[in-house]
């Protein structure tokens, strides 16, 4: 099988692997980092050690990592504990501000505030509709606050069609209107370079295992200067500040702190080589007629930034499911895996205005350390070849 699906989830790093297996076996460093005994900390520092290695990735000090199960605690620990403590200091409904293409996490989370409230409060939400082409502008963000806004939350690169916010223009615009901004970094962290001493963000969530790093394992970015304060979600022992409480995952966090560093390491010669690998798919699939790009511009014309791992492209004439089952070689999916419990077409192309039929004849390829020149040749004329098959088995592309 070609897998073509690292959006979803990552292998192992060998050098992860390597550097996870001493606390891993019944001989190794398995003590409790908060035990305050030789053993405990020796598991201490080197949690220490991977903190360290997650903030160099993103230009933060060690103490600003909280560690998480995942992207998805981290969000729901950066909106929830952001709005619940800031939310106690006012009288007026609370307001955040978002985007309709957002992670579902991100999303649903805002849906439960919406029907639930927060500190007895209401909370209202704007989802913010992005251009055809996925951005959603600095200009939007602005013209939809209110005196009410306490918190804005988009995500850097969107995980399906892989389109980059400009986060680095619209943080200082709202340091200085004093509204939090939460980024959900899963998809750039490692991809792009990320730097939070020069670009004011307040909140960032991060995911190991897309990067490369174990499952189960992932970060909160908490600012310190000035101080971004979140009431906890889990409580418990008075783990991580306070901020999360529960025995922490020594050997995971490890893998994360080693899979960051690697990142690092590799940043500008992964982006450079698998960004080039996506144009080679790009450019072969354009042999077939009427196909679109989805989120862009499908010439690469415009000044829309695209994250160098993905690639989402809707194909005219062909029914989604049936060419998604014509292509066993290929792991490829349709968009988000977390969405993919739902026969729902992405509601992100649906945002960028694709119908539902060219919604669900999509297919969202996302490349990554392991792939070839070779793979990618083999995939694109496997999905030429399929969706010639399919257009000629069907009357209405005949028409």
């Amino acid at each position: 099988m070609i897998y073509l699906d690292y959006a979803a989830t990552t292998p192992l790093d060998p050098r992860v692997f390597e550097a996870m297996l001493p606390y891993l076996r019944p001989d190794g460093v398995f003590a409790n980092p908060a035990s305050t005994h030789a053993a405990g900390f020796k598991a201490r520092a080197a949690v220490e050690r991977a903190r360290a290695q997650v903030a160099a990735l993103i230009g933060a000090e060690p103490g600003e990592i909280v560690w998480t199960s995942g992207a998805t605690e981290s969000n729901n620990l950066a909106i929830k504990g952001a709005l619940e403590f800031r939310g106690s200091a006012t009288s007026n409904f609370l307001h955040i501000i978002t985007s309709r293409t957002e992670h579902k996490c991100v999303l649903d989370t805002c849906r439960h505030l919406e029907a639930h409230g927060i500190s007895g409060r209401a909370v209202r939400v704007t989802y913010l509709k992005p251009s055809k082409l996925g951005v959603v502008t600095s200009e939007d963000v602005l013209a939809a606050l209110t005196p009410e806004t306490l918190l804005v939350s988009l995500m850097w690169v969107n995980n399906e069609i892989g389109v980059v916010q400009n986060i680095e223009r619209l943080a200082p615009l709202l340091r200085e209107r004093g509204v939090l901004l939460h980024v959900d970094a899963a998809q750039a962290a490692g991809k792009l370079p990320i730097d939070l001493q020069r670009t004011p963000v307040d909140l960032l969530s991060l995911s190991a295992h897309k990067v490369y790093g174990p499952k189960g394992i992932g970060a909160l970015f908490v600012r310190r200067r000035p101080r971004a304060r979140l009431n906890p979600q889990m409580h418990g022992g008075g783990h991580e500040q306070g901020m999360r409480s529960g025995t922490l995952a020594t050997h995971q966090i490890i893998g994360m702190g080693a899979a960051f560093a690697a990142a690092k390491a590799d940043l500008e010669t992964d982006a450079a080589r698998i960004g080039g690998l996506r144009d080679l798919l790009w450019s072969r699939l354009q042999l077939l007629p009427r196909i679109h790009r989805n989120g862009g511009d499908e010439n690469g014309t415009a000044a829309i930034a695209i994250a160098p791992h993905l690639l989402n492209v809707s194909f005219e004439g062909v029914e989604g499911e049936s060419l998604r089952a014509s292509l066993p070689e290929l792991a490829v999916s349709s968009g988000s895996a977390c969405s993919s419990a739902t026969a729902e077409p992405s509601y992100v192309l649906r945002a960028l205005g694709r119908d539902d039929e060219m919604a669900n004849a999509s297919l969202r390829f996302s490349i990554g350390r392991s792939t070839t020149a070779s793979e990618i040749e083999r995939a694109a004329a496997l999905v030429i070849q399929q969706v010639q098959w399919l257009r000629e088995l069907s009357p209405l592309w005949a028409a």
